[in-house]
């Protein structure tokens, strides 16, 4: 292979993996948008700003509904905890939103069949629940307010200015979905949002797909243990498979492939359900969260992501097993999903760049798009 056709494949790779999720990312990210714009601060704190079990059931629906990948899941987060929710309460649904979902669902089921469908949404749950009993024990108040002052003080990119707080007019929801004046908020946080992770965002994929053309399927599986003691191999891979999803830099629907792989290769049925869940601790998400919640906060994130996801594994292979339903590899489930076709992920890709487009052009169809007056600030806190 000459280094021109394996850079070419490296972008083609990159590429794919990029158009599988892009959908999902626009829908993502103006969803952060729309919560930006239409909700003040604290105008979540009634509903989300605890983290009871009512709170964590309604932002586990929504987070389900919103279907988002891992980069957009984190941003919407970050708009729910900076609007008044509950920390806990704002991963719960960053959790729901990349796990819970019908897209990576049909993929699972396509690659590596139904059981994994099913443990991927019985385990997302499972997830969650863990992750909230971790939360009580390693997030301490100061640490997570610390958090929350540095997402405050977030600033937009470089070549941006600083709107404020602009919120869309109207009392309700109707009346806000009515409002060009709204919509042109929408726009400028859609921007800002993107503006700000669009460097992660690149680098993430490209090194995804340097990864998937450059390291063979074995350098990964040689990372588990394969002959050990029943225990100790499910214990062990439970342990690695999140570390090979931090490793391979691989996010949200295309981490299925590689869990297929490893799969076929010898892994644990926890150890792959604990990879797919870790596509929320990847190194460039762990950058994103050090910009919007500063190392403190990070770090014990990072921390207690894991342990939940190796815990969530564990439990789901024990529940299996417990009904003698943990599948075993066919050795032909793997098909490609870095690919690009005419397909139901085209079609929606298309959507939601048209989407976008109007969208950042009715943002900025007065000027440059960063230009308000001071009429502008006067009437978003009118409506605060």
């Amino acid at each position: 292979m000459s280094v021109l056709d394996f850079i070419g494949r490296c972008l083609y790779a990159s590429f794919a993996m990029f158009w599988s999720v892009l959908w999902s990312l626009l829908f993502g990210f103006i969803l952060s948008a729309m919560v930006q714009a239409y909700v003040p601060k604290g105008g979540l704190a009634k509903s989300l700003g605890r983290a009871g079990l009512r709170e964590l059931s309604l932002a586990t629906l929504l987070g389900a509904a919103s279907s988002s990948c891992s980069y957009a899941a984190a941003a919407t987060a970050k708009s729910i905890f900076k609007r008044g929710a509950d920390f806990t309460t704002s991963m719960a649904f960053m959790f729901a939103s990349t796990n819970l979902v019908i897209e990576l669902g049909l993929i699972l089921w396509r690659l590596m069949g139904w059981p994994f469908v099913v443990a991927e949404w019985f385990g997302g749950i499972v997830l969650i629940a863990i992750f909230a009993l971790l939360a009580r024990i390693f997030f301490a108040r100061d640490v997570v307010e610390r958090g929350r002052e540095h997402v405050e003080e977030l600033k937009p990119g470089a070549h941006e200015h600083d709107h404020g707080d602009m919120l869309a007019p109207g009392s309700t929801l109707w009346q806000k979905l009515r409002s060009g004046e709204g919509w042109r908020y929408i726009s400028h946080y859609f921007q800002m949002d993107w503006s700000m992770l669009q460097t992660d965002l690149i680098l993430g994929f490209v090194i995804a797909g340097f990864l998937a053309i450059a390291v063979p399927a074995s350098w990964w599986q040689a990372l588990y243990i394969e002959n050990a003691p029943a225990l100790l191999r499910t214990i062990e891979n439970a342990l690695v498979g999140p570390i090979i999803a931090v490793l391979s830099f691989v996010c949200s629907i295309g981490n299925v492939p590689l869990a297929a792989v490893l799969w076929d290769g010898g892994s644990t049925f926890g150890g792959v359900i604990a990879f797919l869940y870790a596509d929320l601790i990847v190194l460039p998400l762990i950058d994103i969260y050090r910009r919007y919640y500063g190392w403190p906060l990070t770090w014990r994130m990072v921390g207690v992501f894991y342990a939940a996801m190796v815990i969530s594994g564990l439990i789901v292979e024990g529940a299996f097993a417990l009904f003698h339903a943990v599948p075993t590899p066919a050795g032909s489930l793997l098909m490609a999903v870095e690919h690009i076709a005419w397909d139901y992920t085209t079609v929606l890709n298309i959507v939601f760049i048209v989407l976008a487009t109007v969208l950042v052009w009715w943002g900025n169809r007065n000027g440059s798009g960063h230009e308000h007056s001071h009429h502008d600030h006067e009437h978003d806190h009118a409506h605060q």
